[in-house]
């Protein structure tokens, strides 16, 4: 009987997670700047640590399975990076001590097109009223 729940979970999760869109972030900054400047796209940059439970609930809930994801994936170009992991990134540019932070920066200019969103305002419908 097990099995059989076990193998309708998934039946009904397979096509759930085939389907859903996703954001597509990028894991290298310095390779996400240049092809910010190459498109013209502004940077959506997540500054995060490892392992932080908030982190996870916010990509859950904000960044899958939303309108606005696809906006997301064509018009910037996502990253995100750890402040607490030894990859580059300008910390001086997008230093904060408040985790997650989310910054939407002019890659040419280096300028903030939005007031950076702290952990609690990484909302769905915040982040769907700035998405341009």
């Amino acid at each position: 009987m097990k099995t059989y729940k076990l193998k309708l979970f998934w039946f009904w999760l397979l096509p759930m997670l085939v389907c859903a869109e996703f954001v597509h972030w990028q894991g290298d900054y310095a390779l996400a700047h240049r092809l910010a400047r190459k498109t013209g796209k502004p940077l959506l940059v997540l500054v995060t640590r490892t392992h932080d439970a908030n982190t996870s609930v916010i990509l859950y809930h904000t960044f899958t399975d939303q309108s606005y994801v696809q906006t997301i994936n064509t018009k910037t170009v996502p990253v995100i990076v750890y402040a607490d992991k030894r990859a580059s990134y300008p910390v001086e540019m997008y230093y904060t001590t408040r985790f997650p932070t989310l910054f939407i920066v002019d890659a040419k200019q280096e300028l903030f097109l939005h007031a950076p969103l702290y952990s609690h305002q990484i909302t769905p419908k915040r982040l769907n009223s700035i998405i341009f």
